[in-house]
């Protein structure tokens, strides 16, 4: 696994290293090599890091905190970024995202998909989403229950502008690979089973997989995997109150 960028690693370096473990990875579990995407985690971040990121060749990025993120989007305004939005998603927050971003991939609850898909500005398309499943069943842990999934997806895939792609978890961290395994496997089988439901959608996207356990997501089928700390480094938290670390 990826290691936390040290003092003398430049950002290409890191994303070069990070490209190559995917690589691997993906090969080991016997995937082609465009199977799964890297996402790059840039929350707390400063736009410059982005900008080398971008200029090392990495086109997607991943943010958690709207205000942050838009003065980011704005710094970077001349490149051609793909904007994520991957943390906890207020109702105040939504017209933000609406209106800013491409992906979105925590939505839990048919309140926020229906304030987004009606605040998605039409010259836009449609914003693509996933659904945040609660895959460990943690009750302080954001997502809907595998049990209450079938009702959100109902939901959503009836709302124009949203575009429905596929589902989003994060675990509970663990460092038994064969354990790292079993809720990706989980959150693998409610996407297939979605898939056989919907056949005409494009359910495509498992985003799963953080700098710890990308490795064992990617033997369950991930597609998107995020890494922050692998690339960019550890994390100054201090001008994020209340927000507990995560290592991404």
């Amino acid at each position: 696994m990826p290691e936390a960028k040290k003092l003398d690693t430049t950002i290409t370096d890191s994303i070069v290293a990070a490209r190559r473990q995917l690589e691997c990875a993906l090969q080991r579990a016997g995937r082609n090599h465009d199977d799964a995407r890297l996402l790059a985690v840039s929350k707390t971040k400063p736009a410059a890091l982005i900008r080398e990121a971008f200029q090392a060749g990495q086109r997607h990025f991943g943010e958690n905190y709207v205000q942050e993120a838009l003065d980011k989007q704005h710094a970077l305004a001349d490149l051609d970024i793909v904007w994520h939005f991957i943390g906890p998603l207020q109702s105040n927050k939504t017209r933000s995202v609406a209106e800013h971003f491409s992906w979105v991939h925590t939505i839990e609850r048919a309140k926020i998909a229906t304030r987004l898909n009606d605040q998605r500005p039409q010259t836009l398309g449609p914003l693509n989403v996933c659904l945040q499943v609660n895959i460990s069943a943690e009750p302080t842990k954001s997502g809907v229950s595998p049990e209450a999934l079938d009702a959100l997806v109902e939901h959503v895939v009836a709302l124009p502008n949203l575009r429905l792609r596929g589902l989003m978890a994060i675990p509970t961290p663990m460092e038994d690979h064969d354990e790292q395994r079993k809720p990706f496997r989980a959150l693998r089988e409610l996407l297939e089973q979605l898939q056989a439901r919907y056949p005409t959608l494009k359910l495509d996207t498992l985003s799963m997989g953080m700098s710890n356990d990308f490795e064992a997501a990617i033997e369950e089928g991930a597609t998107l995997i995020r890494l922050g700390t692998a690339i960019f480094g550890a994390r100054d938290y201090s001008q994020q109150p209340n927000t507990p670390a995560q290592k991404d």
